[in-house]
């Protein structure tokens, strides 16, 4: 059975909160099979902040707009930049989603100055081929945290995982994503009891709708606005 997220009144380091991340993808029980190769390859780049409340960290910034230069030379499939957070302890499904997009849209505002939208993504996040860009690379966003109801969405800390979107398109051209999603959504369903309503076919809806983590009705909008 995979481990629940730790008391949130426990404190942690850096080091401490990485390895935490690590057990957790690393857990039999974990779902995606994505983040397990990531891990294995040790293709997860790591960035630790103080507080999701207080807007990210130029040095985060930097870090995914490298990240998004370097997979131009190299697009090795299964990597990712997971930000990890010392605080806050506790949100509710609601409080994090709403942290979350703030988080995003200061990110946004900052990487706006120097970088264009990724042009093979959508930037309206009601259009079915969003996804979130920094660097001039769409990414999918995995919002992990403690209040989560998913048990795979619950981390000990908050955290936001960074997935390139040329990796799905990659993998539906080569006919393998439909395969690693059934696989994921069995491994899922076999965890959690029943089946993550937000789970939808990758491009059927748009992807803003999953990542925070929480089931959401079709009258959800959207926070984000890209410039």
């Amino acid at each position: 059975m995979h481990r629940p997220a730790r008391s949130p009144a426990l404190s942690y380091s850096d080091e401490a909160l990485i390895q935490h991340f690590k057990q957790f993808i690393a857990e039999d029980a974990f779902p995606c099979v994505g983040a397990k190769s990531a891990l294995n390859r040790g293709q997860i780049v790591y960035q630790i902040e103080s507080d999701l409340r207080g807007g990210p960290a130029a040095a985060t910034v930097a870090a995914l707009q490298c990240f998004s230069h370097d997979y131009d030379q190299d697009s090795t499939l299964f990597r990712s930049v997971v930000v990890l957070f010392r605080q806050p302890g506790v949100l509710t499904e609601q409080a994090f989603e709403t942290q979350l997009w703030h988080y995003l849209q200061a990110m946004h505002d900052a990487d706006a100055v120097h970088h264009e939208w990724d042009p093979r993504v959508s930037k309206d996040p009601q259009s079915a081929d969003f996804s979130f860009s920094v660097g001039g690379r769409g990414y999918y966003v995995v919002g992990l945290h403690p209040g989560a109801g998913r048990t795979a969405r619950r981390f000990v800390r908050p955290a936001l995982v960074f997935n390139l979107h040329d990796q799905f398109e990659r993998l539906r051209s080569e006919g393998k994503y439909g395969t690693i999603r059934d696989t994921i959504i069995e491994r899922d369903t076999r965890l959690e009891g029943s089946r993550n309503p937000m789970l939808k076919p990758f491009g059927a809806s748009s992807e803003a709708r999953q990542y925070s983590g929480r089931a959401v009705d079709d009258r959800w909008t959207c926070p984000f606005h890209a410039r």
